[in-house]
Parts: structure tokens; C-alpha cells; sequence
């Protein structure tokens, strides 16, 4: 391997790389709207009467929070067809971020549901509101901004943690960095690239979240 910088190289390989980073934008950007939505399952899941129910989506939670997202990949994509289920690798690869991060953000929003005043519950149940009501709104609307801060890191840990798919063959921008530098034996331009285009992501993104926060604040009266 050389380490001598080559610019002709390293414009020669950046649309390569630039597309490749489509792929792992559209592999976080799917990841994480699962995590979203299936998180907010899980997290009121937790706070329902019905205890086998609470006992499994907790024991859940646990198993995807105590064991590494690569071992889930795996078992997505290459145990999952002994259970019937055959899926691309994109999918899997989807799938599994979706669920590896939807155990995390169910805590961001549990922390977010206790936030709540006792006192918004009980005027709930003294306005006889369905739990469907009490939840969606007046309950989540209020447990939502101080989850945000916790959601958007949850983002920014979607994007840095993507190269993972690679190991399913999945044609993200670690995925393709590797592929060049097999090809071409250089791997200090490819990966010093790809470095480059995460923190491109990554701030700007951490950046943006943190502005959102700020404006749902203000325009919820809160500091």
C-alpha cells in the first residue's frame, strides 16, 4: 500500500464513492424511520396493563440492547431463511438497524412518557379519555421534545454505524471504499474519503437536530 496522496486518483474514484453514499443515506434514512415507529410500539408496550405483554416487548429489549448489531445482521440475513424468511441484503440490513435501534429509542421515549406530570395522567382519567386519547393527545405531545435530543443522536449513531452492512454485501460507502481499495491496492485516498463525507454528514446533521429541538421548544413555550 502507498501513502503517497494521489489527486488524480482521488477524483477518479469520489463519483464512485458519492454514489455509494446514496445508498448509505437511504440505509440510515430506512433504518431509522423503523426504529422510530417500532420504538414508539415497544416503549407503550411497556406501560400496558396486560403484564405477558410489558414481560416481552422488556425481555425485547434487553436481548437487542445486550447483543451487537453485526450479530443481529448476521442472524437477519443468514438465519432468517431457515425460519422461512429470505430477504435481499438490503433489507436485511434495513431490518436489522430498524430493530437494533428501536430497542434504544423505546427508552429515549419511556424517558420521555415519565417526564410527563403525574397530573396530566390524572386529569386524563378524570376526563374519562381512552388510553388511545390520553396517549396520542395529550401524553406524547408532551413526551416527544425532551426525547428529540435523544433521537437525533440515535441518527447520527444510524449513519456512523452503516459500514456494518458491509459484511452482508451491502454497497454502502464502507462497502465500496474496501472494494476500491482491492481493486486498486490504495487504500489511504478511498478511505480518507470516506471519513471526510461521515463528518460531512454527521455535523451538519447533529447541527440540524439540534436547531429542530430549540424551535419545537419555542414553539411549545418551553426552555
Amino acid at each position: 500500500m502507498s501513502f503517497n496522496w494521489r489527486w488524480d486518483f482521488t477524483f477518479e474514484i469520489l463519483p464512485r464513492l458519492l454514489w455509494a453514499t446514496l445508498n448509505t443515506l437511504m440505509a440510515a434514512g430506512v433504518g431509522y424511520a423503523i426504529a422510530v415507529v417500532l420504538g414508539l410500539v415497544l416503549a407503550l408496550a411497556q406501560r400496558t396493563g396486560f403484564r405477558p405483554l410489558t414481560q416481552l416487548a422488556r425481555e425485547f429489549v434487553e436481548f437487542i440492547r445486550s447483543t451487537p448489531l453485526v450479530l443481529q445482521i448476521f442472524f437477519v440475513f443468514y438465519v432468517g431463511p431457515q425460519f422461512g424468511i429470505r430477504l435481499s441484503p438490503w433489507v436485511s440490513g434495513m431490518v436489522a438497524i430498524g430493530l437494533h435501534y428501536s430497542a434504544y429509542l423505546s427508552e429515549v421515549y419511556r424517558g420521555g412518557l415519565e417526564s410527563v406530570p403525574k397530573g396530566q395522567w390524572e386529569a386524563c382519567t378524570a376526563l374519562n379519555m381512552t388510553s388511545r386519547q390520553t396517549y396520542f393527545r395529550v401524553i406524547i405531545p408532551q413526551a416527544l421534545p425532551p426525547s428529540l435530543a435523544g433521537m437525533g443522536n440515535y441518527l447520527v449513531g444510524i449513519l456512523k454505524d452503516t459500514p456494518m452492512l458491509s459484511v452482508i454485501g451491502v454497497a454502502e460507502l464502507m462497502h465500496t471504499a474496501n472494494a476500491i481499495g482491492s481493486e486498486s491496492y490504495r487504500f489511504l485516498e478511498p478511505y480518507t474519503l470516506v471519513g471526510i463525507i461521515f463528518l460531512a454528514i454527521s455535523l451538519p446533521t447533529a447541527g440540524l437536530i439540534r436547531l429542530f429541538e430549540i424551535w419545537v421548544r419555542r414553539k411549545l413555550g418551553m426552555r
